[in-house]
């Protein structure tokens, strides 16, 4: 029995169907919108969160009254209601600015729908997949500013000790600040933004960029780099430390990688449907791969679900799952540390 099948047959009920918008500033200088459906029924609740990067696609829909999802009913399996979703127009009021914002949405309705089964059936993720839900281990993602400078790491250092990052080095990373951070012994992941297209955080293929974080990180894990004639052959003898994010949407992506990958990232909005999202778990750990989660500045029940995924199949990994405190361009005192423990008595997809 694989994972999708222990939970393809929860049974669910949808009356009504709701939407809330969600807004916060940001440590990476831009300014953050998500939207929450909430798909009740039975007196239960299932949630999910819209990680769509496009302001416009939130507030198109914030704007149109009443709901444009025809999905309410019931379901005699869940497997049935994701087959809804298929021929459901998740943009109706204006076409989305981005493609990948079609999965993005499409998990937002998936995954309330799923927290709903679940709840509706006197469960939870774990449980139902015979998995238990353990501490989870979480890095800090963050941008080191323009310049950049290691500030805001020794501001959080200064804070705990025990803190970790995954950083995204741009090509005004110097030689300085490579040494200075690699001396500290606190950076796990490196993402190089070498799989991105049309976005403010786009990096090119930078082969002193990149020469200079291979070396002068030697234990960090590197995402999404770009491979060229010149970048290629600097992760010859590193390829056991490569993993890919931006490409991965199911087990076919990861199939189509230029090699078999030690590492991959899981943002389960990445794959849009929940039978995506663990059959390439499950493929994944069929063939030893090592696994994390990865964050998309979740405004608000997103982040619980990727901190759940995380606590369920890859706790130990350097999981980009930190509290939404993190994100905050100015983050407060008392920061969560490392590891964060689940919840008692879980329903649905609480963590």
């Amino acid at each position: 029995m694989t994972l999708f099948d222990r939970v393809a047959d929860l049974p669910l009920t949808i009356e009504s169907v709701s939407r809330e918008q969600f807004e916060s500033d940001t440590s990476s200088g831009f300014h953050r919108k998500t939207t929450v459906f909430e798909l009740s029924g039975e007196g239960e609740t299932g949630r999910g969160e819209d990680v769509t990067y496009d302001v416009e696609d939130h507030d198109a829909l914030a704007k149109t009254p009443g709901n444009v999802f025809d999905i309410v009913g019931s379901y005699d399996s869940f497997v049935n209601f994701s087959a809804a979703l298929d021929g459901t127009d998740l943009f109706p009021t204006k076409v989305p600015e981005r493609e990948p914002s079609l999965h993005y949405r499409r998990w937002a309705l998936e995954s309330a729908g799923f927290d709903l089964a679940l709840r509706q059936n006197d469960t939870d993720l774990a449980s139902a997949l015979d998995r238990e839900r353990d501490p989870v281990r979480f890095v800090v993602s963050t941008r080191l500013g323009d310049p950049p400078s290691a500030d805001r790491v020794e501001m959080l250092l200064e804070r705990d000790p025990e803190c970790e990052f995954k950083l995204d080095p741009t090509s005004d990373w110097n030689a300085d600040l490579v040494e200075s951070l690699s001396g500290r012994d606190c950076v796990r992941i490196l993402d190089l933004k070498g799989q991105y297209e049309g976005t403010e955080v786009d990096q090119d293929p930078d082969p002193e960029l990149y020469e200079r974080v291979v070396t002068g990180f030697p234990d960090a894990v590197l995402e999404d780099p770009a491979f060229t004639d010149e970048t290629r052959p600097l992760f010859d003898d590193d390829e056991d430390r490569v993993s890919w994010d931006a490409p991965i949407t199911g087990v076919e992506s990861v199939e189509a990688l230029p090699f078999e990958p030690s590492w991959l990232n899981i943002k389960p909005s990445r794959f849009g449907t929940v039978e995506s999202l663990l059959e390439t778990i499950e493929y994944a750990e069929e063939r030893g791969m090592s696994l994390y989660g990865g964050g998309q500045f979740e405004l608000d029940v997103g982040r619980d679900h990727i901190q759940l995924l995380a606590s369920v199949f890859y706790p130990d990994g350097p999981n980009d799952v930190a509290p939404r405190e993190f994100n905050l361009p100015e983050p407060p005192e008392g920061l969560p540390q490392s590891p964060l423990s689940p919840s008692e008595g879980p329903a649905g997809l609480d963590f």
